[in-house]
């Protein structure tokens, strides 16, 4: 089973110290607890936006691709990137994995107001403009035959909570908040996994 991760630098691994412990090889190692023969590329990189999912995916398609999971939003938010602009290309890039024959997982922007760098008095603001992105966003993966994993929804208050889950930049998950990320994102990717097969 072909499994590539597509996206930003959550998807990519970036704030943990070892590659282990990043969402491809965590999900990987899952999948294959699962019984799953599992073959792992990350196409992701940091800083991607939305508008980057192309290459990624043409990159994705011509290695081959059974599940595709996108990680995407964080980026388009921190560039204001209007939420029908991020959600059409998220539906396109979405669409041609699709096309391609793959099972694909979403998790959408997360909410930014947990991170540290958020003054305080704007954190229900940008908690809401998340919010209202992610919405945007599932709705265009669902259009295109995507799932969406609800992940910012459990590990928002988690990482709220508690900084050791994020990694020194304040800013991307240390190891134990991508194992918080995993948890959420497991089992919508272990579904399709388990569809793909039979």
């Amino acid at each position: 089973m072909r499994l590539c991760l597509l996206g930003d630098s959550i998807a990519a691994g970036v704030g943990s110290t070892r590659r282990e412990d990043t969402l491809g090889p965590l999900l990987a190692a899952r999948l294959r607890a699962a019984g799953h023969a599992v073959d792992l590329s990350v196409h992701a990189v940091p800083g991607a936006r939305s508008a980057d999912l192309r290459a990624q995916v043409r990159a994705a398609v011509a290695s081959g691709v059974d599940i595709a999971v996108v990680v995407i939003g964080a980026n388009d938010l921190t560039r204001f990137i209007p939420a029908h602009v991020g959600a059409q290309q998220l539906h396109d890039a979405v669409a041609e994995l699709r096309l391609a024959g793959a099972e694909v997982v979403v998790s959408t922007a997360p909410d930014l107001s947990v991170v540290a760098h958020v003054p305080p008095a704007l954190r229900d603001v940008v908690s809401a403009v998340s919010r209202d992105y992610a919405q945007v966003q599932q709705q265009a993966v669902i259009r295109a035959g995507g799932v969406v994993a609800h992940v910012e929804r459990v590990v928002t208050p988690r990482f709220a909570a508690d900084p050791s889950l994020f990694a020194a930049d304040r800013f991307h998950p240390s190891a134990a908040g991508y194992r918080e990320i995993v948890e959420a994102l497991a089992p919508a990717v272990e579904a399709v996994a388990t569809r793909h097969h039979a």
